[in-house]
């Protein structure tokens, strides 16, 4: 994974065994859901795991909390503090796994980790979305490699795919459904008719959501992630602050009724996508609810599972399933980064994998996220109205404000709620969602108009 380095012709010369070379010692900080389950698996496989690193891999200290629960996970032959510092500090420790989360403290072990020239693997997506751009430098600097493969969708090595197996493409988009907590709510919502307050519920209940579910429903946690995916596609620095994100806590539960009416689903979609207009090229960088067609893949990505599609000039589209949470689904993808952290000895740093794909020279700090209004995408809206003779004055005004209408259709009665008076449902062809917002923003005041418009992006996400 960080290196490709030059073979000889002749065979080389390896250890008889993978115990022939001393251990990668490692620091966690951390034994929470994270840390307990990359301890489990190390122990549980760690003959597979050694035979593939080329030397085994030892955890030497914990830092925790709670000292006791901490033993009661590791046993006596890990140390334990509840310093931070001196996990990342330490002088037996090869690199450091911080498995604590959050930005700020966290930000500050990492970095003391580096300068201390020990290799940092983490699954903290926030982390790297906020300070990943001066983390990567700093490890550059130091020499030492950051890994997180588990930070973007846990068990499904996508930034592996991106760095390596699609290396040789210009990549064009990458989009998929990268938090669980808001599909299996939008999933609830769909297959059992209940509106969005009683499927976060159901997810709360059964663990798919935290108590403060803020992150996921809000969307801020998908577009940590999809900032870090467009910065290994196209080449960029992590653009989190200027990503447009839009979560599911305002969508209706007759959106997602006519969605299925009109043959489409409703899905939270991180989407990164390169566009070149002209001599203006960016990059739309962004997490909203959107419609996809009913056959498409994504669409049959339900329950807490992530799905990520990714669109290269060459590779043509390719697709990447698995689960998008869990304490050892996590485990899987941070140990691989030990794994392959630990196949580095003797590696020098020019001859590895980039953090976010490319080399420092070849990164476009002048690649831009394209503003909301700029981005292009199909539409849907629905429109209330006083009644169903209505509807072919609502496409008619449309199509008289330049929006490209494809199809309008009135909602099945047995589509709405009881009380609901009739609705219009638009589906546009692509249009600039400046024109879009113009629209629905005059709609509104139409005399037609029965109360508010709702409008959702509709993604074809095509090959």
């Amino acid at each position: 994974m960080y290196r490709d380095p030059v073979q000889s012709l002749e065979a080389p010369l390896l250890p008889s065994s993978a115990t022939a070379m001393r251990p990668l010692r490692v620091g966690m900080i951390g034994i929470g859901t994270v840390g307990t389950g990359t301890f489990r698996v190390l122990a549980r496989n760690q003959a597979l795991i050694a035979g593939r690193a080329g030397r085994g891999i030892k955890l030497v200290v914990v830092c925790a909390r709670s000292l006791a629960r901490a033993m009661g996970v590791v046993g006596t032959d890990v140390a334990l503090t509840n310093d931070p510092m001196q996990v990342a500090t330490h002088p037996d420790v090869d690199v450091l796994v911080e498995a604590a989360g959050g930005t700020g403290p966290a930000r500050d072990w990492v970095m003391a980790a580096i300068r201390a020239g020990k290799h940092v693997v983490t699954a903290n997506k926030a982390l790297l979305a906020e300070h990943g751009n001066e983390i990567f430098a700093a490890a550059r600097q130091h020499g030492v490699a950051v890994a997180y493969e588990g930070a973007v969708a846990v068990s499904i090595p996508i930034v592996k795919a991106l760095r390596e197996g699609l290396t040789a493409n210009r990549i064009e988009w990458v989009a998929g459904i990268i938090n669980g907590t808001t599909n299996f709510i939008l999933s609830k919502m769909r297959d059992e008719g209940v509106g969005f307050a009683e499927a976060l519920a159901q997810a709360q209940a059964l663990g798919y959501a935290e108590a403060d579910p803020t992150f996921d429903i809000e969307g801020i946690d998908a577009a940590h992630k999809i900032s870090l995916l467009a910065a290994n596609a196209f080449g960029m620095p992590v653009r989190f602050a200027d990503a447009q994100v839009e979560g599911i806590t305002a969508l209706q539960g007759l959106d997602v009724a006519c969605a299925e009416q009109l043959g489409y689903r409703i899905k939270l979609l991180g989407v990164a996508k390169r566009r070149k207009d002209g001599d203006t090229e960016g990059v739309e960088l962004r997490v909203q609810p959107a419609l996809v067609p009913a056959t498409h893949l994504l669409a049959h990505v339900n329950g807490s599972m992530n799905g990520i599609m990714v669109k290269g000039d060459a590779s043509g589209v390719t697709m990447y399933y698995g689960a998008g949470a869990g304490s050892e689904q996590t485990a899987s993808a941070v140990i691989a980064d030990l794994v392959d952290v630990a196949r580095l000895d003797g590696t020098h740093a020019a001859q590895r994998v980039p953090h976010l794909g490319f080399h420092p020279h070849a990164v476009d700090e002048q690649l831009a996220v394209l503003p909301r209004a700029a981005v292009h995408t199909r539409h849907y809206l629905r429109v209330p109205v006083h009644s169903a003779q209505q509807i072919e004055a609502v496409g008619a005004w449309l199509a008289a404000q330049q929006v490209p209408v494809l199809q309008v259709a009135l909602a099945h009665d047995k589509t709405l709620p009881p009380g609901s008076g009739p609705q219009v449902l638009v589906l546009t062809d692509a249009v600039a969602q400046s024109t879009v917002d113009l629209a629905v923003h005059a709609l509104a005041s139409h005399p037609t108009v029965a109360g508010p418009v709702a409008a959702l992006r509709v993604e074809m996400l095509e090959g």
